[in-house]
């Protein structure tokens, strides 16, 4: 019965889709959705302005808080915020709870940018109260991850996770923002699209440059994820209070 449920709702977005609408109707949904948008906008800039330096740390809402990932993120954000980091997660539950509870265990800045799903997200309790923003458009919780964040850690996760790994390898390359660091976490589970990266995309097909495959380090602990954002920053003689 529920599937039944979910399909018929797929079924009348698609059939929408197709449906030819009269001007008014065009004119007044879009409308909508611009002012929307730039509501979206306005609420994370005025937030977020003044957050200092960050660190994202991306990965799967589904991770449960006994996985060994999970324990891992929450030590990565606290070191993070030792070292003099603030912490910005996604705002749910998983590794994005982890990430926000490491950050809030050791007093640090706890930033949540939430996103509305019709199942599997909800905002964690570990946010600090007045850095708790959500979005209802990916692409405008994507430019905040981007332009507020000073470094990338990615844990594993799922199409969302891979989604914004390559926004912000993506952006990197192109020299849309600064080469901050992107740190994958897990060797095991990064591995094999590393490989491929480097076998496919480079080798096979020599749709990247060689240099692209220096734009991502992958580690397998906590002390070397935080040590590869603290050496980045060391070369420019930058300390997180920069």
């Amino acid at each position: 019965m529920e599937e039944q449920k979910i399909n018929k709702e797929e079924e009348h977005r698609i059939v929408k889709a197709f449906k030819e609408k009269n001007w008014n109707e065009i004119k007044s949904t879009d409308s909508w959705v611009i002012f929307k948008v730039m509501s979206e906008f306005v609420e994370g800039f005025e937030k977020l302005a003044k957050i200092g330096p960050c660190v994202s740390i991306f990965g799967s809402a589904r991770t449960r808080d006994d996985h060994k990932y999970y324990k891992m993120a929450h030590d990565i954000a606290a070191k993070l915020v030792r070292h003099g980091y603030g912490v910005i997660t996604g705002g749910g539950p998983g590794i994005m709870e982890a990430g926000n509870r490491g950050a809030n265990s050791e007093g640090g800045r706890s930033v949540g940018l939430n996103i509305h799903l019709p199942f599997e997200q909800f905002n964690n309790i570990y946010i600090d109260r007045d850095k708790l923003i959500n979005f209802d458009y990916f692409f405008v919780r994507k430019v905040m991850f981007v332009r507020y964040s000073q470094g990338f850690i990615v844990m594993p996760g799922g199409f969302g996770t891979l989604d914004e790994f390559f926004e912000a390898l993506t952006l990197i390359q192109t020299k849309k923002i600064g080469a901050f660091p992107i740190v994958l976490v897990g060797k095991k589970f990064w591995g094999g699209l590393a490989n491929w990266i480097q076998d496919t995309l480079l080798q096979a097909e020599n749709n990247i440059s060689e240099e692209d495959l220096d734009l991502f380090h992958i580690v397998d602990n906590e002390e070397d994820a935080v040590k590869v954002i603290d050496d980045f920053y060391s070369k420019y003689l930058l300390s997180p209070n920069f």
